[in-house]
Formats: structure tokens, sequence, C-alpha cells
């Protein structure tokens, strides 16, 4: 049985909402909000022994950007943070559109992703103590 944590997030009109979900030892992570929740990409993040330096995590991240989409960069971004965090195999499914977003708007959706991102990684690593 999976586990599943929800975070909602709204500032003016930018609305985030990201949904964990507990696969096993693996996890996924959904990252929607704006106007219209969507696909726009997706990151695969695994973390392994390094080649180089033993005894050392590394983390790979693969993505895949849906045609005209520009989220793969947070998809990335979230899935070697989460992955880095708590050791584990991380997909983030990522969409987020905004109709007519401004670059104060784009800062602010990063803002808040990285704030939902640090509790995402606290509640792994809270149930990992218990």
């Amino acid at each position: 049985m999976s586990k599943i944590k929800l975070l909602k997030r709204q500032n003016g009109r930018i609305y985030l909402q990201f949904q964990l979900t507990l696969l096993g030892t693996d996890f996924c992570l959904t990252v929607t909000g704006g106007d219209r929740s969507h696909l726009g990409a997706v990151a695969v993040a695994q973390v392994g022994e390094s080649m180089i330096e033993a005894g050392k995590l590394t983390t790979t991240v693969s993505t895949i950007t849906l045609l005209g989409h520009k989220e793969d960069g947070m998809a990335r971004d979230l899935a070697a943070r989460l992955a880095t965090a708590v050791a584990a195999n991380v997909v983030v499914c990522c969409g987020i559109h905004l109709d007519n977003i401004t670059p104060d708007e784009i800062k602010t959706v990063r803002l808040m992703s990285n704030e939902m991102a640090g509790e995402i990684i606290q509640y792994v690593q809270d149930l990992r103590r218990a």
C-alpha cells in the first residue's frame, strides 16, 4: 500500500499542488497548478554509488519534455534534490500552466516549489525515522 502526502499553496493567482506517492522505497512526485494542470515534463532520478569515488553517492537524472512545454528544468531540479536528500529513486511529473505568466510570477513559482520541496523532504526523512 502506498502513502500519499499532499501540499497545496496559493500566492495571488499562483496555485501549486505537490502530491508525493511512496511506492515501496521509491517516490513519485506530481507537481501541478496554475490555470490548467497537465503533463509538461517528467524527470527520473536515480541515486547510486559513484564510479569514480568509492563510498560516495551520485545522482543521475533523465528528463522527457513534451513539445511546447518548459517544465523540464523544474522537474529535473526537484527530482535531483529529492533523490539526493532521501537516497532513493524518484520520478517527478510536472505540469503547471498560468496564462500570461510574468517573470515575477515565474520567480514566485520557483520560490514556492523550493519551499514545498523542503517540506516533502522533511516529511520523507521523518517517515524514515519513525
